[in-house]
C-alpha cells in the first residue's frame, strides 16, 4: 500500500544518499531551494492521481483499467506512468547542468567522464533509454517495454526513433558515467513504485498492450501531469529526503489543482429518457431528429454516425442530444463541437452553452470557445474576465532544461513565462482539454499533423463524443486531415457525429472507412456489408465490433415534406439565371464589373418593390464590395450590409451579429426589416441561421449552391410580400452559350475548379428551364449528379470540354493529396505501427497556429494586422478616434478597441506584409500586441503594402485600389 506517513517506505541507506542529492529543479528555478528530482516524481503522480480522479472520462478510466489487469488497477499504472516521465534526469547530462547540484552529486560519488550539454543526451530521451534498460532488468516483457519507453522519451512534444537511443561511442560515454549511476536509476524507479503501492518495479508490468490511440492520449496526459507539478508557486523545493512521500505531495498538488480550477465534464451522464427533447428544448422532435436518436441507441459499440438532413431541419438539436446518448452509453465525459469557420463557432457556443443549461447549470462556466477572434464574443470575454475560477490560473514555469524560447507551452512564438496567458484551458496546445469545446474544425484537424505535443490534442479529444458540422465543406486537401483525424478517433473509440446536408457519396463512403480503419487498426477496412442510405434525411451508423465492420442506415421524412405533398405542382425553389458577361480591355474591367452590378440592382428594385429581404452571396470580396457600393446609391442607408472576410473584427461581428437579429429566429414579426439587401460572401454559406425572401448568388459547385438555397425561405411563419411568397434563386457569375459550354468567371474557377461548375451550371440551366428544384428532395440526387461518374450531366456541345476538365480535376486533387500527405501524423504505411516509436522521426512541424492553419487549409499563412491611424502631427489612433501613445502604447482600457481594428490581407498581400508591417515600438511586451503587425492608415485610410494601394472604408472594409505593376517594375529596372 501506498505511504501515508509523510515519509517514504524505507529506502536503504546507500540508496538514501544517492536520492539526496538528486535534483530536478535548481534553487533558481524552485522558489530558492533546490527540488529533489524524487520530489518531482513523486508530486506528478499525485497530481496523476487528481486527473484520474475529477478529470478522466469513465471511458478513459476503463480502458486504464482493462490495461492494467482489472478494476480499479488501472490509477496505479496510470499514476506510475507519469511519476516516471523524469527518470532521464538521472544521467550525467542533465545532473551536471547546474554547478551546485552538480558538486553535490560527484560528492556521492556519482560521476562522469566527459562534460556534456543537454542537446546530446536531453533528458527526455534519457528516459527512454533508462527504462528500456531498468524494466528489461525488471523482467518486463519486449512488447510492453517497447510501447512505455516512448511515452518518458516523448513527454517533451515529440516521439523519436528508437535507433536515436542507441548507445554507441561516445553516446553511451555521455549517458551512463560510472557504474554508481545504474544503482542510483533503479533506486529512484524503486521509491517511486513502492511509494505507489507496488511490491516492485515487475509488479508494475501491464497485462496487454494498448492501441496506439491510447497511448497518444496517456501521452498527452502525462504531459499535463508534468506541466501541473512543474509550476513553482505551487512545488516549491524540498531538498530533505526525509520530507518527501506522498502524503506531502497530495497536499501540494491538491492546493494546485483547486487554484487551477481543472475539473472534468458532466463525470457519469444518466441515460436519456424519451423525453428528453422535450426537456432539452421544450418541444416535440421531428421524424428526422427522433431517427438520429434512434441511431445513436441502436449502435452496439463507439462509432461513427453521419446525419445528412436538408438545411433548417433541426441537426444540431439532435447531434447534442445524440451526444448526450453516446456519451452516456459509453462513458464520454464532454463534447467537441468543430464547426467549419471562426464565424459559425459564435452561434454554437451561445446554442451549446443552452444545451448543457438543460443538463446541468454548473456545466456552462466549463464550455470553451477555440478560435483566434473568441475574445471579441461578449459571453465568452464575460466568462474568461470573471476570473480564472472556473477556467485556470496563471502559472509561473515549467522546466528550466529541454525547454527553449519556441518550445514554452505557455507561449505562443516567444516571449518570456511570465506573460502567459492567464487560464490553463486557454494556452497553446491545450484548449481541447477542456470539458466542453466549440472551436473550428480546424483544432481537430490539428490533431492530424505531424505536430509537436499533438498528444495533448489527443488527450482533449479522446474521452469526448466529437461533432462536428457541415463535414461537406472539407475540400480534398483538409479532408486527408479529417480521414487521418477519424482514424485515430476511431481507434480511440472516441463517438463521432457528423452532420452534413449535401454529402457526396464518395465523401461519405471515405469517412465511414477511415473511422473503421482506425477502430481495427488496419490500413483498410472492409465495407462490403454496407447498404447506402436511400431515403433523405438519413443517418448512417457505422462501428467495429471487434471482428468486422457493423452498420445501420435509416431514413426519416423532411418536416416540411407533408406541406410539399399537398401541392406536388409546387416546386421547392425555382431558379432563374442572370447571364454575366464581362467583356473588354483592362481598362474597362470597372466599367464591365459596374455595368453588371447595375443589372443585379434593378432586380433587386424591381423585386423588392413591395418590400422583402434578399441575400446576395458572391464568391469574392472584390465583388461583394462593387456590388455594396451600387446598392447604396440605389437604396437608403440603413436598407443595405456588406459582410465579408476583409472587415475589422469588431465590424464583422457586428455585422453578423445584426444580420442574425434581422433575419433570424428572432428577426420574425415587427423585428424583420421592411425591406432590406445584405452582400455577403461565403460567410453566409452554411452555419448562418438568417431566413431570406430572394437569393441571389454566383455560380458555385452544387452542394455549396444548395447550401446558399438553405437561407432561403429557411422558417415557416415568416410574413413575406406577395412576390416573393414563392422561393426563388438567381443565379449569377456565368454566361450560357449558345453552342457550348458556358463562360464561367475566372475568379470563381479558380476557388471550385471548372469541372463541377460547369456540371452544375448545366443543372442550372436544366431547372431554370423546366421546373426548379425541389429542395430538399432531391438534394441527394443533385449532388451525386454533379461528383458521380456520369457522363449525361452537361450537354453533348461541352462534352469536350467537361472531359477536358475533369482530367485537371483529378490531377489537381492528386497532387493535393500528396501535398497533404507530406504533414500528416501517420505516414503512409504506418497505420498498423503498434507504438508511437518514431512518430516524429524526421522532424515535426510547429510554428503556432496561424501556420497550422495554413497547413491544414492549404494555403499561406493569413496575414492579419491590427489597423491604427498615424497622426500628421505624430502619434496613432484608432480608427475609431481614440488617441493612443507617440509610441502606440495601449491602455488596458483601449485595448479591446485596439485588437478589434484587426483586419485580414488578401492572400496576395500576405507575403509582403510579412516583410514589410511589424508590431508598433510600443507594442513591444504586451501579451496581446507583441506578434501583431500593424497596418498603419493615413487620416483618409490609405496604405500601401508591397506595391497594393489599400485603402480601409468603414462600409466597404478593406479595399484593394491597385495591384503592383510588376511587369512596369522588372522593366524600370532593365
Amino acid at each position: 500500500m501506498p505511504d501515508e506517513s509523510g515519509g517514504l517506505l524505507a529506502i536503504r541507506g546507500d540508496h538514501a544518499a544517492l536520492l539526496g542529492v538528486l535534483w530536478g529543479k535548481s534553487a533558481g528555478k524552485a522558489g530558492g531551494r533546490v527540488n529533489l528530482l524524487l520530489s518531482h516524481l513523486l508530486d506528478t503522480a499525485a497530481v496523476a492521481e487528481l486527473i484520474w480522479d475529477r478529470f478522466l472520462a469513465p471511458s478513459t478510466r476503463r480502458t486504464l483499467d482493462e490495461l492494467a489487469g482489472g478494476e480499479t488497477r488501472g490509477k496505479r499504472l496510470f499514476c506510475w506512468l507519469c511519476a516516471v516521465h523524469d527518470v532521464g534526469k538521472a544521467t550525467p547530462p542533465f545532473q551536471q547542468m547546474d554547478r551546485a547540484g552538480s558538486l553535490a552529486v560527484r560528492a556521492v560519488g556519482l560521476g562522469w567522464r566527459k562534460e556534456a550539454g543537454p542537446r546530446q543526451w536531453r533528458h527526455d530521451r534519457a528516459g527512454g533509454r533508462v527504462l528500456i534498460d531498468r524494466l528489461r532488468a525488471s523482467g518486463w516483457r519486449d512488447e510492453h517495454v517497447d510501447w512505455v519507453w516512448p511515452l518518458v522519451a516523448g513527454h517533451h512534444g515529440l516521439f523519436p526513433s528508437a535507433g536515436s537511443l542507441a548507445l554507441r561511442g561516445s553516446k553511451r560515454t555521455l549517458l551512463n558515467g560510472d557504474a554508481r549511476w545504474e544503482v542510483a536509476q533503479r533506486a529512484l524507479l524503486e521509491a517511486v513504485t513502492a511509494a505507489l503501492g507496488y511490491g516492485s518495479v515487475d509488479e508494475v508490468e501491464p497485462v496487454r498492450v494498448p492501441s496506439r490511440a491510447t497511448q497518444l492520449q496517456v501521452s498527452g496526459l502525462i504531459v499535463m501531469a508534468d506541466w501541473i507539478a512543474s509550476d513553482e508557486r505551487h512545488f516549491v523545493g524540498i531538498d530533505d529526503l526525509a520530507s518527501l512521500g506522498m502524503k506531502v505531495s497530495r497536499e501540494r498538488a491538491a492546493r494546485a489543482w483547486e487554484e487551477l480550477g481543472l475539473r472534468g465534464g458532466w463525470g457519469r451522464l444518466p441515460l436519456p429518457g424519451e423525453d428528453v427533447f422535450r426537456e432539452r428544448f421544450d418541444e416535440q422532435p421531428r421524424p428526422s431528429q427522433a431517427m438520429v436518436l434512434r441511431a445513436a441507441h441502436a449502435m452496439a459499440e463507439p462509432g461513427l454516425l453521419i446525419v445528412e438532413a436538408p438545411m433548417g431541419e433541426g441537426k444540431t438539436k439532435a447531434a447534442f442530444l445524440a451526444a448526450e446518448v453516446l456519451a452516456a452509453r459509453f462513458g464520454a465525459d464532454g463534447v467537441f463541437m468543430g464547426m467549419p469557420t471562426q464565424a459559425t463557432c459564435d452561434p454554437m457556443f451561445d446554442r451549446m452553452r443552452d444545451w448543457l443549461r438543460g443538463i446541468d447549470p454548473k456545466l456552462v462556466s466549463q464550455v470553451a470557445l477555440l478560435h483566434g477572434k473568441s475574445r471579441f464574443n461578449p459571453e465568452w470575454k464575460e466568462q474568461i474576465d470573471a476570473g480564472a475560477g472556473s477556467m485556470g490560473g496563471r502559472f509561473a514555469s515549467v522546466d528550466e532544461f529541454g525547454l527553449d524560447c519556441c518550445d514554452d507551452p505557455y507561449l505562443d512564438g516567444g516571449g518570456t513565462v511570465a506573460q502567459a496567458l492567464a487560464g490553463w484551458f486557454l494556452g497553446r496546445h491545450r484548449g481541447l482539454l477542456a470539458p466542453f469545446v466549440v472551436g473550428t474544425i480546424d483544432q481537430l484537424l490539428f490533431a492530424a499533423t505531424r505536430t509537436k505535443h499533438v498528444m495533448l490534442r489527443m488527450a482533449g479529444l479522446a474521452g469526448k463524443v466529437v461533432v462536428l458540422d457541415e463535414v461537406h465543406a472539407a475540400d480534398v486537401y483538409m479532408s486527408q486531415f479529417l480521414q487521418e483525424a477519424l482514424r485515430w478517433l476511431g481507434q480511440a473509440r472516441v463517438p463521432v457525429v457528423m452532420l452534413s446536408a449535401t454529402l457526396a457519396p464518395a465523401q461519405r463512403h471515405a469517412l465511414v472507412g477511415a473511422y473503421l480503419a482506425g477502430a481495427a487498426s488496419r490500413t483498410e477496412c472492409d465495407l462490403s456489408g454496407w447498404v447506402e442510405p436511400q431515403g433523405y434525411p438519413c443517418a448512417t451508423s457505422a462501428w467495429w465490433d471487434g471482428e468486422r465492420a457493423r452498420f445501420g442506415v435509416d431514413a426519416a421524412p423532411a418536416w416540411r415534406e407533408a406541406a410539399l405533398r399537398a401541392d406536388e405542382s409546387l416546386p421547392a425553389v425555382r431558379l432563374e439565371v442572370l447571364p454575366e458577361t464581362v467583356i473588354g480591355s483592362d481598362d474597362a474591367l470597372e466599367d464591365a464589373q459596374r455595368r453588371v452590378d447595375e443589372e443585379v440592382a434593378d432586380l433587386l428594385v424591381e423585386r423588392l418593390a413591395e418590400g422583402g429581404c434578399a441575400l446576395v452571396i458572391r464568391n469574392t470580396v472584390a465583388r461583394a464590395q462593387s456590388l455594396a457600393k451600387v446598392l447604396y446609391e440605389r437604396f437608403a442607408e440603413d436598407e443595405v450590409d456588406l459582410l465579408h472576410g476583409r472587415l475589422t473584427v469588431r465590424a464583422r461581428a457586428d455585422r453578423t451579429r445584426a444580420a442574425l437579429n434581422a433575419l433570424g429566429t428572432s428577426g420574425e414579426g415587427d423585428d424583420r426589416p421592411a425591406r432590406w439587401v445584405l452582400v455577403a460572401t461565403q460567410l453566409a454559406e452554411q452555419s448562418f441561421d438568417v431566413d431570406a425572401d430572394l437569393l441571389i448568388t454566383d455560380l458555385a459547385p452544387v452542394d455549396l449552391l444548395l447550401q446558399r438555397i438553405g437561407r432561403l425561405h429557411r422558417h415557416t411563419g415568416t410574413a413575406r410580400p406577395c412576390g416573393l411568397r414563392e422561393p426563388r434563386v438567381v443565379v449569377t457569375g456565368f454566361a450560357p452559350a449558345d453552342d457550348g459550354p458556358p463562360d464561367l468567371l475566372g475568379a470563381s474557377e479558380g476557388i471550385y475548379g471548372r469541372w463541377p461548375l460547369l456540371r452544375t451550371a448545366a443543372l442550372v440551366l436544366d431547372a431554370a428551364a423546366h421546373d426548379g428544384w425541389r429542395v430538399p428532395a432531391q438534394v441527394p440526387e443533385l449532388v451525386g449528379r454533379v461528383y458521380g461518374e456520369t457522363h449525361d450531366v452537361v450537354p453533348a456541345a461541352w462534352r469536350s470540354a467537361e472531359d477536358e476538365a475533369r482530367l485537371l480535376w483529378e490531377d489537381t486533387r492528386r497532387e493535393r493529396i500528396e501535398d497533404a500527405e507530406r504533414y500528416l501524423l501517420t505516414r503512409t504505411g504506418e497505420h498498423e505501427n503498434t507504438t508511437l516509436e518514431g512518430l516524429h522521426f524526421a522532424g515535426a512541424l510547429d510554428g503556432g497556429e496561424r501556420r497550422l492553419q495554413a497547413v491544414v487549409r492549404d494555403g499561406r499563412p493569413g496575414v492579419e494586422a491590427v489597423l491604427v491611424v498615424r497622426e500628421p502631427g505624430g502619434g496613432y489612433r484608432t480608427p475609431a478616434g481614440r488617441a493612443l501613445s507617440v509610441n502606440g502604447d495601449v491602455a488596458e482600457a483601449l485595448l479591446d478597441e485596439v485588437l478589434g481594428g484587426t483586419v485580414r490581407l488578401s492572400a496576395g498581400q500576405s507575403l509582403a506584409a510579412q516583410k514589410e508591417l511589424e508590431p508598433l515600438p510600443g507594442w513591444r511586451g504586451d501579451p496581446w500586441l507583441q506578434y501583431s503587425p500593424a497596418l498603419v492608415v493615413d487620416a483618409e485610410g490609405w496604405a500601401e503594402v508591397g506595391g497594393y494601394t489599400l485603402r480601409y472604408d468603414p462600409v466597404l472594409g478593406l479595399v484593394q485600389e491597385s495591384a503592383p505593376d510588376f511587369a512596369g517594375r522588372a522593366e524600370r529596372r532593365r
